[in-house]
């Protein structure tokens, strides 16, 4: 797979609520393609898991 399929599908899980399953992507994505717009999308999410779900996420 490519950086952008496996970006687009953590896109996909993200809008299903699938939390781990997108970083998981997102990660995938950024290790092909360190300038990959998975990087932004990454660095949202662990924002909003870090404030939303303090208990549950230690990046």
């Amino acid at each position: 797979m490519t950086a952008e399929e496996y970006y687009a599908l953590g896109n996909e899980y993200r809008q299903k609520g699938d939390w781990r399953e997108a970083l998981n992507h997102y990660i995938a994505a950024i290790e092909l393609d360190p300038k990959s717009p998975a990087v932004h999308a990454k660095e949202m999410l662990d924002n909003i898991l870090s404030y939303y779900c303090k208990d549950m996420y230690n990046p």
